[in-house]
């Protein structure tokens, strides 16, 4: 399905719109970092620091709780990040990282590996700021209920859909859903895991059987360490549907898909809204002029 799409890729030092170098699909990108389009090359950068973050968390009021894991992964000043199932993450995982040069690691056996290694790669040479097309968006101080419904809010105001409009959400956070009840957007809820909502609304497990019935897809960067973000992709780029990522994952990796089946990004490199109490920053990445877009 990526073979048919034509790859974009803009040599690194001559950025395109304001954007940053684009690719194609997610193979493209991985071929064009292997090449040195976006930068020095891979088996010259080498990662100083692995680590891994688990957490659980119930928000006050709420009656269901989560976990989740993420590996990241230290190059320069950069971090960059895959969340994955708790508990699938090899203890030895960590030692093949530290150390280990970005190429090398760009073929690791284990697609978060590789998604990590990719991330922080780009984040290096391609950091979160306006000459790469970042917007930045200020997370108030306050409790992890409140950053995170502030999050969502900066999240649903990317997609270009007017009310009434179904919306795929692939990674259910319930903050999200509640954002887009708060737009007038209806929703199909799906995750791997399955279960229920907050509001007892049945949670899909098979995102691409939902999506030719909604309007807008809204997805985590998780899709990129499960691997289901390149067909995502690729529906959305065929039938025009506007794909908004919400990243923790991938978050300097899924901007350079704008254009190419991605309308919008809100990038939230480490650390993450939930690590810390006080102020933060995510950054957007393209969709409508929403309310607030310039905070």
């Amino acid at each position: 399905m990526t073979g048919t799409v034509k790859t974009v890729i803009t040599p690194a030092g001559a950025p395109r719109s304001g954007a940053g170098p684009t690719a194609a699909s997610y193979d493209d990108l991985v071929a064009g970092v292997l090449r040195g389009d976006f930068g020095p090359a891979p088996d010259t950068q080498r990662i100083a620091v692995a680590f891994s973050t688990r957490q659980a968390v119930r928000h006050e009021g709420r009656t269901g709780g989560y976990r989740n894991e993420v590996l990241s992964l230290r190059l320069g000043a950069a971090v960059g990040s895959c969340a994955l199932e708790p508990g699938e993450l090899p203890e030895a995982a960590i030692d093949d990282c530290v150390g280990a040069d970005v190429a090398r690691l760009l073929e690791h056996e284990l697609r978060p590996v590789r998604v990590a290694a990719l991330d922080a790669y780009l984040m290096h040479v391609l950091p979160h700021t306006p000459a790469n097309g970042a917007r930045p968006w200020s997370l108030p101080a306050g409790s992890s209920l409140r950053k995170s419904r502030a999050r969502a809010r900066a999240v649903v105001h990317l997609i270009d859909a007017p009310p009434g409009a179904r919306v795929l959400v692939v990674g259910v956070v319930n903050s999200l859903l509640e954002a887009l009840r708060e737009r007038g957007l209806s929703y199909v809820p799906c995750d791997l895991k399955g279960g229920t909502t907050e509001w007892g609304e049945p949670i899909r497990t098979d995102a691409l059987a939902e999506l030719p019935r909604c309007d807008a897809v809204l997805a985590s960067g998780m899709t990129l360490g499960n691997g289901t973000f390149e067909r995502l992709r690729a529906h959305a780029l065929r039938h025009g549907t506007p794909l908004v990522m919400f990243a923790q994952t991938g978050s300097a990796v899924l901007p350079r898909f704008l254009g190419a089946g991605v309308s919008a990004v809100c990038a939230e490199p480490y650390p993450f809204f939930w690590l810390d109490g006080g102020p933060g920053i995510i950054h957007r990445y393209g969709g409508s002029a929403a309310p607030g877009a310039a905070r």
